[in-house]
């Protein structure tokens, strides 16, 4: 029997499950995951008044973390490796669709909780038009990236008739930053980011604002989602949806770039799930 209890106990633990952790209702430290959209050590150091916001806010300690990748971070999730995590709309979507977890908060800006996503070009490249980037390379970001990758491909799409690997070639670069700078450096003559992304990399000068032309945006997407392990314990759930609805210290948000926090359900990514019909994604084997 001994030997029978310690295989199974070997057994979850090669599969990633941690047996303390799954049943670890209300932890003492809390592990926060962080989009891994730009540089890691950046978004450490600028979320660093979050992290400790909430651990005078909610009385416990939490640590931050940034996964390699939107798919590493999906299955951190999954395994119940970290109990926040900032998403995208597509890598949350595609993670519901793996784990038991909820969302329940947005950024605001500019009043609402969406943002846009923008098509960007090579001012040498002689793409002027959606149109152009036929036979092009064009730079998406993470393939798990909602604004990086499938916002963008969507628009082309619906707007030009343009598939990927049929009328261009598509190249993941991994971050928003690096779409940024792969077009400006001529490596791709167009790529697709988000709006707010692209803004912040161009104030921090990380590329040459003569080298790149925004060709288009996309239309209003629900914002990136904060979601949980469903299986917290209900009160400290309620606890950190409360932390960051009250969030109103002015350093923490400029280091969201947000105004502050609505209140959201998995019902509002609905929108994400219809785009991916339409590129025919299965988000539970990408």
């Amino acid at each position: 029997m001994k030997f029978v209890i310690n295989a199974l106990i070997a057994i979850c633990l090669m599969a990633g499950f941690s047996l303390h952790a799954a049943a670890d209702s209300n932890p003492d430290l809390l592990k926060v995951a962080l989009l891994p959209d730009e540089n890691a050590s950046e978004l450490i150091k600028r979320n660093q008044p979050l992290k400790d916001y909430l651990e005078t806010t909610l009385g416990k300690e939490v640590k931050l973390i940034v996964t390699t990748d939107y798919s590493s971070m999906i299955e951190a999730m999954r395994f119940g490796r970290i109990d926040l995590a900032y998403f995208g709309p597509l890598s949350y979507v595609m993670a519901k669709s793996k784990s038991d977890i909820e969302p329940f908060a947005a950024m605001m800006v500019d009043g609402k909780p969406t943002y846009r996503s923008i098509i960007i070009a090579n001012t040498e490249s002689g793409v002027e038009t959606y149109a152009d980037i036929k036979g092009k390379k064009m730079a998406y970001g993470d393939r798990a990236s909602t604004s990086s990758h499938l916002i963008p491909k969507t628009v082309l799409m619906e707007s030009a008739g343009l598939e990927a690997e049929r009328d261009y070639e598509a190249h993941f670069v991994g971050s928003h930053d690096s779409v940024a700078v792969n077009v400006a450096n001529g490596n791709a003559q167009a790529g697709g980011l988000s709006e707010v992304i692209f803004q912040h990399v161009m104030d921090r000068g990380l590329i040459d604002r003569k080298k790149v032309r925004v060709l288009g945006y996309s239309g209003e997407f629900p914002q990136y989602p904060w979601a949980m392990r469903s299986n917290l314990d209900p009160e400290l759930k309620a606890s950190v949806r409360e932390a960051f609805l009250n969030i109103d210290d002015e350093e923490i948000l400029g280091n969201l770039k947000a105004e502050g926090f609505a209140a959201i359900s998995d019902a509002d990514y609905d929108v994400i799930r219809k785009m991916g019909s339409l590129l025919n994604l299965d988000f539970a084997k990408m």
